[in-house]
């Protein structure tokens, strides 16, 4: 499997949930294939996205019930009416969207699940033999995950969203006849829990399909660490750090860092490596082939946590008060390099860098990141453009980061203050004006975009609003605050033909055109 990262190419980072439509949040349906056109018309070779599985607490698409399955809020139902699972006058009834600009994923669920579970009944009633042939593919290739996460979220439904390790305790543990009994008495809902996945895994194909027929390619994300109410967990239990009872003894985080001086404390549970080795961590490689299906190149995020993880207690209120614990990292990616037959993926290095981390990155030849926004502080210069190994994937910012507007606004206001950040603030401006000539903040986005591309990184990536020179309130993620995230929206109509025009003229000049 030859990596796809070794072109001098340039993208968009874009989650499908942000596209626009009529409905509470984006899909992968229509509106996707005209983000696909923009992109070909830019001279676009990439789209990033974030991780595409069902979301979890506080909207997270990285805090998912499954490292496996699709995010059923990403079927299109305009395209189950070809199909004839749905009518368009049925999709006519569902409200629009209430907040313009924002996804609301709570209320798309609650609109949904009624249309879903009359396209299935219609499926099992009438589907043409193409689509029953298709359904029975996707159950052959899928069978060893599918049928757990279908029985865990209908157990979870059923049980008022209660964590599994609140449930009987043969079921918590997994026994035979308690799983076999749970799968009688919950056997269509089970059912029709395989069935969204089947559309899922169906539309994806298609959207897959179209972006190469376009020169575009699909980058996905792969969040270092599960969710510990998830069906990974609960049906792999030996795998992780718990207790008899499944409670986590000890937990995820990373220290203090950019984002976040108290550090992050996310709380996954962490990965018993040593038991995973055992069985030449099958588990692992199942998850990055299923990932790989789907796209053409994945961002490993939190890549440090594959030399090492920061381990923290659970009596502890930030993740200040941890630990280092090393990982076989090595042996792990020889291992999936031998049966994935290639590693075509992004090494997310960001945070605490160290010697290990960057030889276990150039052994086995990962593009790691470089983040523009980073490249104007003091010690910094390793981020400028001009010093970007061309094995890097090159951004302005990533969803955690502010916008780049927002950014270059947050650093005129703490050079204007009286106070210990004001100095540091006005020493990156005028780095940053010296080395983009930037000087008025309607430049800003322009002129670091120019910069970016004219890196020696083989790939450099755009967010969305950065490339519509949007300002902080149209962030997709703030670390470290729980609430308020993930929403972002794209305002419909906003891609036009002369901001394509605009961005495949830099691309062209910058040797960065799938087309040259």
């Amino acid at each position: 499997m030859n990596s796809p990262l070794k072109s001098r190419a340039s993208g968009i980072l874009l989650h499908p949930t942000s596209l626009p439509g009529p409905f509470t949040h984006g899909d992968i349906g229509p509106a996707a294939r005209r983000f696909i056109d923009f992109l070909n018309a830019a001279g676009q070779t990439w789209w990033q996205m974030l991780p595409i599985h069902p979301i979890g607490g506080c909207d997270s698409p990285y805090d998912s019930p499954s490292a496996f399955a699709g995010s059923d809020l990403l079927i299109s139902l305009e395209d189950l009416c070809p199909l004839q699972l749905l009518k368009t006058e049925e999709l006519r009834s569902l409200p629009r969207p209430s907040r313009p600009g924002h996804a609301d994923f709570q209320t798309g669920k609650r609109q949904r699940k009624p249309l879903l579970l009359l396209a299935h009944s219609r499926f099992q009633e009438s589907a043409d033999e193409h689509l029953q042939l298709a359904y029975k593919e996707f159950l052959a290739k899928n069978d060893a995950w599918v049928w757990d996460f279908a029985l865990f979220t209908a157990l979870r439904e059923k049980q008022e969203m209660r964590s599994w390790v609140d449930w009987l305790p043969a079921l918590r543990r997994r026994e035979p006849e308690a799983l076999q009994v749970a799968h009688e008495e919950n056997q269509e809902e089970i059912r029709f829990q395989v069935f969204c996945q089947f559309l899922f895994h169906y539309q994806w194909a298609q959207l897959k399909t179209y972006a190469h027929e376009r020169q575009v390619q699909l980058m996905g994300d792969i969040p270092m660490f599960v969710s510990h109410d998830s069906s990974d967990v609960w049906a792999n239990q030996e795998m992780f750090h718990l207790d008899e009872d499944g409670h986590r003894t000890v937990q995820a985080g990373v220290p203090p860092d950019y984002f976040s001086e108290d550090g992050q404390l996310w709380g996954n549970p962490l990965y018993r490596w040593e038991v995973m080795r055992t069985n030449g961590y099958g588990w692992w490689i199942d998850r990055l082939r299923r990932e790989l299906d789907k796209f053409d190149a994945v961002r490993l995020d939190h890549f440090i946590a594959f030399s090492r993880y920061w381990e923290v207690p659970m009596n502890v209120t930030t993740a200040k008060d941890g630990r280092y614990v090393d990982v076989p990292g090595h042996d792990f990616l020889e291992k999936a390099r031998d049966a994935l037959g290639g590693l075509p993926f992004v090494a997310e290095d960001l945070g605490t860098l160290t010697p290990q981390v960057e030889q276990l990155r150039d052994r086995f030849a990962l593009p790691g990141m470089k983040i523009l926004q980073f490249a104007f502080a003091h010690g910094a210069e390793s981020y400028l453009p001009h010093q970007h190994p061309p094995t890097s994937v090159a951004y302005l910012g990533t969803h955690d980061n502010n916008t780049t507007r927002g950014w270059y606004e947050s650093l005129l206001a703490l050079a204007s203050e009286d106070a210990g950040d004001a100095a540091s603030a006005q020493e990156q401006l005028t780095r940053l004006r010296g080395y983009t000539g930037v000087t008025r903040t309607s430049d800003v986005c322009t002129q670091m975009i120019r910069a970016l591309m004219c890196s020696p990184a083989t790939t450099a990536m755009l967010t969305i609003q950065d490339l519509l020179d949007q300002g902080s309130e149209y962030r997709m993620n703030i670390p470290g605050v729980a609430d308020g995230n993930w929403n972002y929206r794209l305002p419909a109509g906003s891609l036009t033909r002369d901001i394509a025009e605009a961005l495949k003229a830099i691309v062209e000049a910058t040797e960065r055109s799938p087309q040259r």
